[in-house]
Parts: structure tokens; sequence; C-alpha cells
């Protein structure tokens, strides 16, 4: 049986309070006077939004809001209440903020300072967002809705639709300004990563060997990390074997490979990344 949502604690409410909060002040001062002064724009929903506040003088705050009101629906049907309410609010502060700072002088008319301050500040601020359960624009919504019935993945999706926005940017503020925009918006999907995935990336490793006990033994011995067996049948021999699993950081990963290969060269070592680890016993054990 499905268990019902769980309420967040008060401390956990005010804490998704406080980053949303944040998140959402820290994209309207990159847009505001770094961004949209210096004629640099972003993708997404907010990229419209800049085009179409130089084309009709309507303040961009505005746009961000009316624009990104459907999205919220569609969040909620696909998404969840706490999902589109963290939204709402998220693009309210946004808003409202790009609106007060609208007048404010800008910090630089050098256009490579504002696009790495710009996409800093703006990577920190959507990140901060998105990693406290909202989202400060609907591009992705709209991303995932085509693919599942397009089966194109999501990526691609957004990808398209901000190449046909930074075209757009082109005529409008010119070509200089295109390219200085998709630079500022690699960048900042790059900080919006570290932000929400973190910095601390872990690598799972699958280890298959003859050997895999003393394996095992050794990585828990030699690095302090606790191993998993997992049941497996070769599909060439037939036989049945142990497959060893663990989860280390990446500063650890060279001397589990060097560990591995003293005990068994002919080990077969499969490595993948992990942006998150969570419950489990991940703490490191004292080394012999």
């Amino acid at each position: 049986m499905a268990k019902t949502h769980k309420k967040l604690s008060p401390i956990d409410l005010l804490k998704k309070f406080i980053f949303i909060t944040t998140g959402a002040i820290l994209m309207a001062v990159a847009l505001e006077i770094f961004l949209v002064p210096n004629a640099i724009v972003d993708g997404g929903i907010t990229g419209i939004s800049i085009v179409l506040s130089k084309i009709t003088s309507i303040p961009l705050g505005i746009f961000l809001f009316i624009l990104n009101l459907p999205f919220l629906f569609l969040g909620y049907k696909q998404i969840g209440k706490t999902f589109a309410i963290s939204t709402l609010y998220g693009i309210v502060v946004m808003s409202v903020a790009t609106q007060l700072l609208h007048h404010v002088e800008p910090f630089t008319s050098e256009k490579i300072l504002a696009v790495l301050f710009g996409g800093l500040i703006l990577g920190l601020g959507v990140g901060l967002v998105i990693r406290f359960g909202g989202s400060l624009d609907g591009t992705e919504i709209v991303a995932i809705l085509i693919s599942k019935k397009t089966r194109v993945p999501v990526g691609q999706i957004i990808m398209i639709i901000n190449v046909f926005i930074f075209i757009i940017a082109g005529f409008e503020f010119g070509w200089d300004s295109a390219m200085y925009s998709i630079f500022t918006y690699y960048m900042a999907s790059k900080i919006m990563d570290i932000v929400v995935e973190g910095l601390n990336e872990s690598k799972s490793v699958t280890i298959i060997s003859s050997q895999y006990e003393e394996i095992s033994e050794t990585i828990q011995a030699r690095l302090g990390r606790t191993t998993t067996f997992i049941y497996a049948r070769g599909g060439y021999s037939r036989e049945d074997t142990q497959m060893i699993y663990c989860v280390v950081t990446r500063l650890e990963l060279a001397k589990l490979k060097a560990l591995v290969q003293e005990i068994d060269p002919k080990a077969f070592i499969a490595i993948e990344s992990v942006s998150d680890v969570l419950g489990g016993n991940f703490e490191k054990s004292a080394i012999h």
C-alpha cells in the first residue's frame, strides 16, 4: 500500500523557503544587473521574456510571471502540488525582484565580465531553487511532455528550443550578443549541475573476478569501504560467481583499481559516475 505524502517539518519548510527565496533573488540579480543591460539573454522561457521585454518595453518581471503560469499547471499535473507551489513562489519572488532591480545601474558594461559573473550567479540561483524542489523556468516541463510523445530525449528538446531562442536573440540584439548568450547559458548550466548534484561526485564500481572474496576483504581493509556481493552467472562459462559492488570517492578510485589488479590482473572492472549517495552505510571505516 502506497504511503501518504509526509509533510515537511517546520525546520525543513524554513530551509526550503530561505533557499528558494535566495535562488530567485540571485537569478533576478543576474538578469537585471549583469545580463539584460548588456544585451545577453538566457535560454528557455527567461530568454523569450527578455526578447519580448526588449520588443515591447514591458517590464521583464511581467513576462517572466505570465509566460511561466501555464507551466505551473503542467507541473502540478506531472510532478505534484508541492513542486507547483514551490515553483509559483520562486517565480513570484523572481518577478518582483527583477521589477525592483530594473532601474539599478549594472555592475559592469564589459560583456566578458557580465557573461562570467552573470552566468555564475544565474546558475547558482537556478540550482538552489531546483535543489530545494522548485523551478524558475517552464522549458524543462515542456521538454518532458514532448519527450513522452515523441521519444526524443529531453536534453535534445531543450537544446532545440534554445537554438531557436538564440537565433531570435541574434536578430534582435546582434550576433555578438547571441554568441555571448550561448556561452552564458552553457556556463550557467554547468554551475547549476554543481549546485544540484554537489561537488563530491562518487563512483560506483562493479568488479567481476574469481578472487572476489580476497578483493572484497582488501577493499574493506585498505580503503575502509564496505562492499556488496551480487550473484551472477557467466554467459559464456555458465559458471556461478559473485560480482562485487561498491561506491568510492573520485580520490579513492585509482587506489581501488590498483588493489584489484594487484590481486587479479584479469579482473573485469566497470566504473560509473554517481551524482549523489543517500542512505546505507557510506561512511568510511578506519583503515587497517
